[in-house]
């Protein structure tokens, strides 16, 4: 590892730990046993699975979200058992941590986020919802406890590594890349006959369903516009974005000057993740590096915002503020939800959101609860458009 001085050991809380962020985190964790001990983990249904961590990993403590938890006589002696969303709250809170990893997909993980947060921990965040939903409510958490917040998503972790330094008055924009997923190319027509096979085959990044669903509807990178604005108090006129679909370059800092740098790495999560848990320094174990002599050609494009207007509809909440970004986010999920379960189309998705953010009136959250009535009506409202829609 990088850095001045000694390297300490840090005691990691993984959230999620059963999905595609938490196990490509404890594969980073085996990497370096002297660097990270993993004193808890969570799942929500995985049951099977996060005992099998607990019994490879002898954290303090596990969670399980969302199912029956393991009888004590399955888990390693010693090791405690909460449940539901309180218990992620306890161990995202937990004493005995010094960096918590919020893998967790959806709206369950923003109390999480609170929660770390308001502990004052170092909190490595892949959970989207937290800060394109609870914006105001997290940016209060980290003002009440002084909690550290360091992004997981590639394209996020590329930010901050490439504004690193750069003074405030010298940045002119922040550009985000996008893969452009399975569907770069296609007119309207023709994305109106995809199927969810065909949505759910990536060309570069092996993610789970529903962020996969996200690329290739780019509601995605609309999401990651919103995160960027509340990462780096950027204006949304200071955040691009451009198709690149080899996924090597991750993001683009354009200065004042006209001149530009960028932050590379093969599309290979436990980079950005590894980033994280031992930001600010690196660890000297490359996952991978890019061979330069025969990478090939880097293109890139602007979007088709006319056949994706995920992207339109994202920075128009993200301008809106206050709630908007979390009923945009609601409605996109239970979308989403529908397209998986056969019960829409790919373009119902953002049509949908559309017509739900068009019923919305703004209002300033200032509580999870709040966040969580908005998300409870954007739901409600997106079921009766996807019916209305379908019927």
């Amino acid at each position: 590892m990088s850095g001045n001085g000694a390297a300490t050991r840090r005691r990691l809380v993984l959230l999620g730990s059963t999905g595609s962020i938490g196990t490509q985190a404890l594969d980073v964790c085996r990497r370096h046993p002297d660097r990270f001990e993993v004193v808890a983990l969570a799942a929500a249904t995985s049951v099977d699975e996060v005992v099998r961590q607990a019994w490879e990993f002898r954290p303090q403590a596990i969670c399980v979200a969302a199912a029956p938890p393991p009888p004590a006589a399955d888990l390693p002696p010693g090791v405690a058992v909460c449940t539901g969303a309180e218990g992620l709250v306890e161990l995202a809170a937990m004493q005995d941590c010094d960096v918590v990893l919020n893998g967790v997909v959806g709206m369950v993980g923003l109390r999480a986020t609170v929660a770390a947060l308001e502990a004052g921990r170092t909190l490595a965040l892949a959970n989207k919802e937290s800060l394109v939903a609870g914006g105001p409510v997290v940016r209060a958490a980290r003002e009440r406890g002084g909690g550290r917040l360091v992004p997981v998503d590639s394209e996020h972790a590329a930010s901050a590594q490439v504004l690193r330094g750069e003074p405030r008055d010298e940045i002119a924009r922040l550009v985000l890349t996008a893969s452009g997923g399975p569907f770069r190319g296609l007119t309207r027509a023709e994305l109106a006959a995809v199927t969810v096979e065909q949505a759910l085959h990536h060309p570069t990044w092996s993610m789970g369903a529903k962020i996969t669903i996200d690329s290739a509807t780019l509601f995605n990178k609309g999401l990651e516009v919103i995160e960027a604005h509340e990462l780096f108090d950027l204006s949304y006129d200071q955040i691009g974005v451009v198709v690149h679909p080899q996924s090597i370059v991750h993001a683009i800092l354009e200065l004042v000057d006209g001149s530009a740098k960028a932050q590379m790495g093969l599309p290979d999560m436990r980079q950005p993740i590894a980033w994280a848990l031992a930001y600010p320094d690196r660890l000297d174990d490359p996952v991978g590096r890019i061979d330069w002599a025969t990478l090939g050609d880097l293109t890139f494009e602007l979007p088709d915002t006319d056949a994706f207007p995920a992207l339109g509809l994202a920075r128009a909440a993200g301008r809106a503020g206050g709630d908007a970004p979390a009923v945009l986010n609601a409605a996109n999920e239970e979308a989403v939800a529908a397209f998986l379960a056969g019960g829409c189309g790919f373009l119902d998705v953002p049509a949908a959101v559309e017509e739900t953010l068009a019923r919305h009136e703004v209002s300033e959250p200032c509580s999870v609860d709040d966040v969580v009535a908005a998300e409870a009506w954007a739901r409600e409202t997106t079921r009766e458009r996807l019916a209305a829609r379908i019927g």
